[in-house]
């Protein structure tokens, strides 16, 4: 089960079908790699609560695009959270000339997979995830978020 909770109204009124968006794009990770039946809770809301979710989790005083939250192992195959900063994904999107739509679908498959182990850390890892991000946006109908030297998340 995929739970969306739109805590900024800002994703609603920027993009109403906001929830849609990031619900289908979990679902696509989670099919992509045998998980469809694992739960995982998206939070759509403001950098302020990223970043104070930053800071108490990963000592970064700074907000951030997507941050990932693994569960431990739990009967109800709860995968894990995902939080998304409105504001930083905004200016991400505008600053890489992408539709925000697009973006918030490649966030949210990128905090999928980081719940299911993926990482960037190492050129290898990275590699390894980008080709995953890329197949499942290309199944979504979002162009390759890495062209045209747009960089790594």
């Amino acid at each position: 089960m995929i739970d969306v909770e739109i805590e900024d109204g800002a994703w609603a009124a920027a993009l109403p079908d906001a929830e849609m968006l990031a619900r289908g794009a979990a679902l696509a990770a989670l099919d992509s790699e045998g998980a469809a039946h694992e739960g995982v809770a998206i939070l759509l809301t403001d950098d302020a609560a990223v970043r104070e979710l930053n800071a108490r989790f990963r000592q970064k005083d700074a907000p951030t695009n997507v941050l990932s939250f693994p569960a431990p192992h739990n009967p109800e195959r709860h995968l894990g959270d995902i939080a998304l900063a409105f504001g930083v994904c905004q200016r991400e999107a505008e600053e890489q000339g992408k539709p925000l739509a697009h973006h918030l679908m490649h966030l949210t498959v990128h905090g999928v997979l980081h719940l299911l182990g993926y990482d960037h850390i190492g050129d290898d890892e990275a590699e390894a995830m980008e080709g995953q991000e890329r197949a499942v946006l290309a199944g979504l109908g979002v162009p390759d978020p890495y062209a045209a030297g747009q960089g790594r998340e």
